[in-house]
């Protein structure tokens, strides 16, 4: 199946005698809940999931968006409605980064059928789609997550590892990659041989990812070729889930680094590189 779905095909989908399962995953980092937009206006029959609360634990030393209790995640994705044997499609506001966030999670805990709305919210409306304010009753779902299915997952110590024998990617934007300004965690820097790999160049301006050969010659270019293993790791593991995401769209899979740099920089011990190189 593929990763995403376009806004033309989720008309389809959702007029169809079995529709999708919709979750609206709207955040920004640093704001409060996405709650307050949702209740704005939303998908007909989406139910809002929160980041922070559902598809992370809370912050500390194995980052700022580790993840989340399995067992309650489960109970969370039932609650929105989530069966194993019905599609499951995810969006946010437009940049992909939540949005992914829950396809990775619901993919890794063994969902067979998940994609992201390309180009988020915004696709949807200038495609014609109507919103609505009303809250819908969801049916309890029946899906019990499998943690260990692929996508793959990488700790610490595999990501300094898979920076050594194959293609550790850095999702942040390139200054923070550089060490020249950290807003957010305690060290700034990289982690040593990581290459950068700003989530701002896998999508076009209006949120839509770019066309899957666009892509795959972008992650070629950074040293995605045939055979090498792929990781990436961001902030806090929400940003490099879309960038797991593009390379699912390029047919390139990765392991993502749920701890990121926000759990990477929590150990004094762990070596930090600078620069515009991997180090």
């Amino acid at each position: 199946m593929d990763a995403i779905i376009t806004a033309d095909q989720l008309v389809s989908a959702v007029a169809g005698e079995r529709p999708p399962t919709l979750l609206d995953i709207r955040w920004q980092h640093g704001r409060p809940s996405g709650r307050p937009e949702y209740e704005a206006g939303h998908l007909p029959g989406a139910v809002y999931v929160d980041l922070d609360t559902e598809l992370a634990g809370a912050p500390g030393e194995r980052g700022r968006h580790p993840l989340p209790d399995i067992a309650a995640f489960g109970a969370a994705m039932r609650r929105a409605g989530v069966s194993r044997d019905r599609e499951v499609v995810v969006y946010d506001g437009g940049l992909g980064w939540a949005a992914a966030r829950a396809w990775w999670l619901l993919r890794w805990t063994g969902h067979p059928a998940v994609r992201v709305l390309d180009g988020g919210l915004a696709a949807w409306t200038s495609r014609g789609g109507s919103l609505t304010k009303e809250i819908p009753a969801a049916t309890e779902g029946d899906f019990v997550p499998e943690p260990g299915a692929r996508p793959i997952l990488l700790d610490a110590d595999g990501a300094a590892a898979l920076a050594r024998r194959g293609l550790l990617l850095d999702a942040r934007a390139g200054e923070r990659y550089r060490g020249e300004v950290e807003p957010i965690d305690r060290v700034a820097g990289h982690i040593p041989g990581a290459v950068s790999a700003p989530t701002s160049e896998n999508a076009a301006e209006d949120g839509r990812f770019h066309p899957a050969a666009v892509l795959s010659r972008r992650f070629a270019a950074l040293g995605a070729t045939p055979g090498t293993e792929v990781g990436v790791y961001c902030g806090s593991g929400v940003s490099a889930a879309q960038q797991v995401l593009a390379l699912a769209v390029a047919g390139i899979p990765a392991a993502l680094y749920i701890g990121s740099w926000s759990e990477w920089t929590a150990d004094g011990s762990r070596p930090v590189a600078t620069g515009p190189q991997p180090g």
